[in-house]
């Protein structure tokens, strides 16, 4: 079969991509600039095209295109599939597809997907039980890859709820670590969310939730677990945080119900060492610790920070932080300043630097975009020890003249801040 992908360096999409050519299918793509999931696709040898997304890139007698949901029906390409009569799937859609045929086991929530997601396969891997996994983040034990193809029933996905993903996944067993308002672009609200996350329960043949969420999730076969239940997970874990013991419960608990022994569960959880961008840490290429961290939420930002203190008690750290997305900083602000003085006014950090906000081109509206930023968000933080910086130079500099030997120096957010870290590497001076 001829499958042609539209956005194929998204994280989750380029998963799919890779798993269907693993699987002897021939895959074209595209998207707008390359990365680092498009380059392992390409030497793998898929056929993806660089740059504006026009109609002459759709290959002749192409059987199924699997779009990224950021495509608009404008896409030239789209537009094209469409004419052809070819059949069009979003990549929701077409994850559901190949959901149906397998034993799925789903983790959503708005915090700790990817980390439960791997944690989850790490067991069922040590159990003998040979899944394939879809997660979105790269993970060191497959390859730094964001997917894993076994060789049996089970499949072990990462569910996201944006714009109601979710909702075509049928699993045998779902988790749902926690909900929160987010994405509110599209939800307007709790309550919407709230329904969505339901509806998504009913469609879960068991679902596995803390009791915080007991009063919310209605579903006959609900497991429910205290967070204090985790406290069993303490000294095996090697991650630091509380959230991650939580995160690491949610897959105990849906390990038990496939039958596997605690001994076993112990083992896998044990062996994690986190994955790419989720307090990914490198000790070695400068004087100072650098994290990488993908948290874009004031729960995350927060719960991860506090984290990171409890890992490095005595050092000084200093975050630089990327707000991502206009709408969700607009949302979220108060949120959001909440998170950072507290994370200041508790020692959780030293220093923060807010570096500015990460858009979405066409996505977001010019009004919403004319009401927030970075400074702003400074401001109302109101300490002295926020400040904001303008670009990657003026951050550099910052580094130079501050940071010694052993600081700690968080890299935080889901935009282009991660390239940062890049920039720092080539022009090393430390």
């Amino acid at each position: 079969m001829k499958i042609h992908f539209i956005g194929i360096g998204g994280i989750g999409i380029s998963a799919l991509a890779k798993y269907y050519f693993k699987k002897g299918n021939e895959v074209f793509g595209s998207d707008v600039s390359e990365n680092d999931m498009i380059e392992h696709l390409l030497k793998e040898g898929c056929h993806i095209n660089i740059g504006p997304q026009k109609k002459e890139n759709l290959p002749e007698n192409i059987d199924l295109v699997i779009y990224t949901p950021a495509v608009n029906e404008r896409n030239e390409e789209f537009i094209e599939a469409k004419r052809r009569g070819v059949k069009l799937l979003s990549y929701p859609e077409a994850l559901g597809e190949l959901s149906n045929n397998l034993f799925t086991l789903a983790v959503s929530g708005t915090h700790g997907k990817s980390t439960t997601t791997t944690m989850l396969s790490f067991i069922l891997i040590e159990a003998g039980l040979d899944p394939t996994v879809i997660v979105g983040t790269k993970v060191k034990e497959f390859g730094d890859s964001n997917l894993r193809i076994g060789n049996s029933k089970y499949l072990v996905i990462e569910a996201c709820e944006y714009e109601n993903s979710f909702l075509h996944y049928h699993p045998q067993i779902s988790l749902i670590m926690n909900i929160e308002a987010d994405h509110l672009d599209y939800f307007k609200n709790i309550e919407n969310i709230n329904i969505s996350f339901k509806q998504f329960a009913t469609q879960s043949e068991k679902v596995i939730i803390q009791n915080e969420l007991d009063s919310v999730i209605e579903h006959k076969n609900k497991i429910v677990f205290n967070k204090e239940d985790a406290e069993i997970l303490n000294n095996i874990l090697q991650v630091p945080g509380q959230f991650n013991k939580i995160n690491a419960f949610h897959a105990l608990k849906a390990a038990r119900e496939l039958g596997i022994d605690d001994k076993v569960s112990f083992r896998a959880l044990a062996k994690f060492k986190g994955t790419w961008r989720r307090m990914d840490i490198d000790n070695q290429s400068f004087a100072f610790t650098i994290i990488n961290d993908y948290g874009h939420h004031p729960t995350a930002i927060k719960v991860t920070l506090e984290a990171i203190r409890e890992k490095y008690p005595t050092q000084n750290i200093y975050c630089l932080y990327q707000p991502h997305q206009y709408e969700r900083t607009f949302n979220l602000f108060d949120g959001f300043v909440n998170a950072f003085q507290e994370s200041l006014d508790k020692n959780y950090i030293d220093e923060l630097i807010i570096y500015p906000i990460y858009t979405v081109e066409a996505r977001e509206s010019e009004e919403v975009k004319s009401r927030v930023s970075s400074e702003k968000v400074v401001t109302a933080v109101n300490r002295e020890k926020c400040l904001f910086i303008k670009d990657f130079e003026s951050t550099k500099e910052f580094i130079e003249k501050n940071l010694k030997k052993n600081d700690v120096l968080v890299i935080m957010g889901a935009g282009n801040i991660y390239d940062f870290y890049h920039y720092l590497k080539i022009s090393n001076n430390f």
